[in-house]
């Protein structure tokens, strides 16, 4: 996991009994004799695999393999240990991804001083030729991969991806915060992803790429929802049934993949393979929330894969910001998911406009902004800061409600979040924060 030269980078050794997970391990990861060195040292991370079921059972053979009654996935931080059994399903089986890159890495982190994060990475280029780089979490179905490949609807603004999942993050010794993308492939959700809503991603499938679930039309295609169906051909769904456009039941499954290689991607940032990583000027934390921008129930989008205690993990990332030295990123929430509340409508509308609010961003960034406008939740764009040219029916007011009974409403909830879910582990600047974010609101 990472490039070999690169000093974030873990060695593991899998042993599975699936074609389909070795398949996929091949693109998502680098494999080969470039581990051979920490092999012979027994420096590496153990993973055992196994989907618990022959895939001929009774004379019959099985489409999928496993034994849903007994699943199992066991993680050993201390002893740098995986064991799954029972799933075939990708998190559960591709064990370099969550099971190593996040709950192992996170633990590993800790103990050695830098962050691995459910993060995707970009570089965004502004129309003078300036570059800096970015990373955001955000939960499943929330956008992640669409945004880490966005063609960008600004004209002269180029976005360009270096990872959509996770980042591995260290200062260095000048104080920056770098990045590296520790995966070599894209294990993307297949639902949704269209020329329309992610162009860049469909090229990167059209070839040496791995599809789950999904349906198969009869001149040797795939399909899916969110694509057009090709005119002329008869459709098998993921289970095998025959389908046809208009049927009750959908083609593919809603959490179908494909599993394509990186260096596929049109748009990879030329280094997003460099060993010592991208500076991050930035860190972006977004949710799916028909109003507001709470992230109570996933925040950093780790709730799935701490690898310890999560109020330890909390205290971690405000131990690593005190370092010395230290040029911190900036901060930012998006909320792309806001809908009216009288129509229930989008009221943005996403995709490459997206990029409205990177440009934002990156003037804050190079200090191009320096008086936002000041809120009880924080600073946010002034109205003509935010460029919302052709944007038609987008309303700059509605994009940022300051409804006081609504954010009051908000903090009760968040402080019963941190209280059922840290309680005496939640860090006291974390609380303090909330303290004061409630006292701005009851001076609204």
């Amino acid at each position: 996991m990472g490039h070999p030269s690169s000093p974030l980078a873990q060695t593991g050794l899998q042993l599975t009994d699936s074609a389909y997970v070795a398949a996929s391990m091949r693109i998502m990861t680098r494999v080969g004799p470039l581990t051979n060195p920490a092999l012979e040292r027994d420096d590496f991370i153990r993973c055992l695999h196994s989907v618990g079921r022959p895939a001929e059972t009774d004379g019959a053979l099985s489409q999928w393999p496993c034994d849903p009654q007994r699943v199992l996935v066991a993680h050993q931080p201390d002893r740098r240990r995986v064991v799954s059994y029972g799933s075939g399903y990708g998190g559960n089986s591709l064990l370099g991804k969550k099971c190593v890159a996040l709950r192992i890495a996170s633990r590993l982190a800790r103990d050695q001083g830098w962050l691995a994060e459910h993060m995707l990475i970009l570089s965004l280029t502004d129309p003078r030729g300036r570059t800096r780089y970015v990373a955001a979490a955000f939960p499943s179905a929330c956008g992640k991969t669409n945004l880490a490949m966005m063609a960008p609807a600004l004209p002269g603004w180029s976005l360009r991806c270096l990872g959509d999942d996770i980042a591995w993050m260290s200062f260095d010794q000048q104080g920056r915060l770098r990045a590296i993308n520790p995966e070599r492939g894209f294990f993307g959700v297949a639902p949704g992803t269209s020329p329309r809503t992610n162009p860049h991603a469909m090229a990167t499938l059209a070839s040496n790429t791995i599809f789950t679930n999904v349906g198969a039309t009869s001149d040797g295609g795939v399909h899916w929802e969110g694509l057009d169906p090709p005119p002329g051909v008869a459709f098998t769904d993921w289970m095998g049934n025959p389908w046809k456009p208009g049927d009750p039941r959908p083609c593919a499954h809603p959490n179908s993949r494909f599993c394509a290689p990186a260096s596929q991607c049109p748009i990879m940032d030329p280094a997003w393979e460099d060993p010592n990583g991208v500076p991050i000027d930035a860190i972006i934390f977004g949710g799916r929330r028909p109003r507001g921008r709470r992230l109570l129930h996933d925040p950093f989008a780790m709730r799935p894969f701490f690898g310890y205690n999560a109020g330890q993990y909390l205290s971690h990332w405000l131990a690593l910001g005190e370092k010395e030295g230290a040029q911190l990123p900036r901060i930012f929430h998006v909320n792309w998911f806001l809908r009216d509340p009288t129509s229930g409508n989008f009221l943005w509308p996403g995709f490459g406009h997206n990029a409205r609010v990177l440009a934002w961003i990156f003037s804050r960034v190079v200090g191009e902004d320096p008086n936002p406008k000041s809120t009880p939740l924080g600073w946010i764009p002034r109205e003509e800061a935010l460029d919302l040219r052709g944007l038609q029916g987008v309303s700059y007011s509605q994009l940022f409600p300051m409804d006081r009974s609504f954010w009051e409403e908000e903090t009760r909830e968040l402080r019963s979040y941190y209280e059922e879910n840290f309680g005496e582990d939640l860090p006291r600047e974390v609380l303090g924060e909330l303290e004061a974010l409630e006292g701005r609101l009851r001076k609204m």
